[in-house]
């Protein structure tokens, strides 16, 4: 668990440094999430639970070109009695000066998790910018295992 937080930590700051040279942004975000479980409810088939939870973190934004950025987080999420780190990279095009769309796989890290403690995911995401330093996001993540739930984000994020 330390060397994987070590490594992410470590690659975020780094790419702040990287910043100094290229194009780049860095700031935090938070919002709350829905948790979407099937469960199955013997002869009565599957039943949709969900859950809501809270997320709190980071991100770094490097701009590529023509309109492409390469976005990095670290949020720590909490639902329930389960915390865990969530760390996507996304590929992020801008539609325009507001809208964007960003794809791409997170990781997950669970902090209390009683087996596989390290998850891959997927995630798509949108984001409208209320201001030039605000912004408004959503979030789909997608669980690839049936214990992995699907996730919905909702949330602020700023610029700093």
């Amino acid at each position: 668990m330390k060397r994987f937080i070590f490594t992410v930590l470590i690659l975020i700051t780094l790419g702040c440094f990287n910043g100094l040279k290229a194009q780049s942004e860095f700031g935090i975000k938070g919002g709350v999430n829905l948790t979407f479980f099937n469960v199955e409810e013997g002869s009565f088939g599957s039943n949709q639970e969900v859950e809501l939870g809270y997320y709190a973190g980071c991100f770094v934004d490097f701009e590529i070109e023509n309109g492409f950025n390469l976005q990095t987080e670290l949020l720590f999420i909490g639902l329930g009695d389960f915390k865990f780190l969530n760390a996507p990279i996304y590929l992020k095009y801008n539609f325009d000066e507001d809208f964007n769309i960003l794809v791409g796989p997170s990781i997950n890290y669970f902090l209390n998790f009683f087996y596989t403690k390290l998850k891959v995911r997927a995630d798509l995401a949108f984001a409208y910018n209320l201001t030039s330093k605000l912004d408004l996001h959503m979030k789909y993540t997608i669980g690839f295992e049936e214990i992995s739930p699907n996730v919905l984000f909702l949330g602020l994020g700023y610029k700093l």
